[in-house]
């Protein structure tokens, strides 16, 4: 069954979630921010089948998120280590937790904490404003078109109103 893409939707969460595709994505990248970066480790570690873990890794790989570093030449095999764009995704790894812990993980609380090396204490990830730096709601904040918007689109009247709101 072919999945619809949203690569070229004018949305970013759209494009991102284009680019994830599953929820093993983010789980393989979970675990390279573990420290994780040879196939058979990510493969026991997450228990997943082999042959979907070749896809998500060439995914990874093909989108920048993850690079190859061969480590072996017989057989040949390789690292697959976080590039700057992979790294920048932990950020969203972070929310995604914050979100979890919140909602989802019972009176146990949270199953991992972030510890934060440079103050020294354990902590959570907040979104805040990059102007201010207050918390960002749904409630005070709106959407604009972007730059990026096409402007093809932007003409079309059920877009309009979305974005006069």
């Amino acid at each position: 069954m072919r999945r619809t893409s949203f690569a070229r939707w004018p949305c970013s969460i759209a494009r991102t979630m284009d680019l994830l595709g599953d929820w093993w994505t983010p789980l393989v990248l979970r675990e390279a921010f573990y420290g994780i970066r040879r196939f058979d480790e990510f493969q026991q570690e997450l228990g997943i089948a082999r042959n979907t873990l070749s896809e998500r890794l060439r995914r990874l790989v093909d989108e920048g998120l993850l690079e190859k570093q061969q480590y072996d030449s017989n057989p040949v095999r390789y690292d697959y280590v976080l590039t700057e764009k992979g790294r920048d995704f932990h950020g969203v790894l972070a929310a995604m937790s914050r979100w979890g812990d919140k909602w989802l993980a019972g009176q146990e609380g949270p199953p991992v904490t972030l510890h934060h090396e440079r103050c020294g204490h354990d902590t959570h990830a907040e979104v805040v404003c990059a102007v201010c730096g207050e918390p960002l709601t749904a409630a005070d904040t709106t959407k604009r078109m972007g730059p990026g918007y096409p402007p093809r689109l932007a003409q079309r009247p059920e877009v309009q109103r979305r974005f006069a709101r």
